[in-house]
């Protein structure tokens, strides 16, 4: 096919032992640690999940180096694992969701925190807090064939070998199974949709010249310098 204008890159995700994961949306649910909730001051009762989205080409590899983002003084960072689907479907039982999945993977949501805030004291919508230039860092994805369905395991950020961010996986407020289903309730997902599922607490800033190490059990870390 051709088109008026060249066709824009793929964008794309290692894999580990296999061919690259081409991405087509990135999901992302806010919230979904009690603990995260209670910090960005909000109730941590379990509400129904909400989601907020990122550019497909947001996505950055491992190893990377990040330059500092325009239009903020308040830069964060958030630490989630990754799930990315192999298969789609609409109103998907929880029962089922998992059947979905292709594999895990550790992700940055990284965030304008200053744009999200007063977007939120105007009731505006996040797009440009979240949705930037290179916005989603991620490292490589384990499929499920390797690393099954993870339902516990440490989460953490260090920033210069400090650590900022500690969590559990078991600490998730919806399940990725629930997740999948209830996102699944509102639009209809696809092969190559990802979705983060959420950050523990411990967000905060960070500055030219810091190395971020985010981890979950299981799963290869992820690397990034601030530039």
């Amino acid at each position: 096919m051709s088109f008026a204008i060249p066709a824009p890159a793929q964008a794309t995700i290692p894999v580990v032992g296999g061919a690259p994961f081409p991405v087509r949306r990135i999901y992302c649910v806010g919230r979904n640690y009690a603990a995260h909730a209670r910090e960005m001051g909000h109730d941590p009762d379990r509400e129904p999940p909400f989601f907020f989205m990122k550019p497909a080409d947001a996505i950055v590899p491992t190893d990377s180096v990040l330059p500092y983002p325009a239009a903020t003084a308040d830069y964060h960072h958030e630490i989630e694992m990754v799930v990315a689907l192999a298969k789609g479907g609409r109103d998907i039982p929880v029962e089922q969701a998992l059947d979905l999945v292709y594999g895990y993977a550790v992700g940055l949501d990284m965030t304008r925190r200053d744009i999200q805030a007063q977007a939120k004291k105007l009731g505006r919508p996040w797009d440009m807090a979240k949705g930037f230039d290179q916005s989603a860092p991620c490292a490589p994805i384990v499929p499920v064939a390797q690393s099954g369905h993870p339902e516990r395991g440490a989460v953490w950020l260090k920033v210069n070998g400090e650590v900022r961010q500690q969590g559990d996986l078991s600490d998730l407020i919806w399940s990725v199974a629930e997740t999948i289903s209830y996102l699944s309730g509102l639009v209809e997902l696809f092969p190559g949709d990802i979705i983060f599922s959420g950050t523990p607490e411990g967000v905060g800033a960070v500055v030219k010249g810091d190395r971020l190490q985010g981890h979950v059990d299981g799963l290869p870390d992820i690397n990034i310098t601030i530039g």
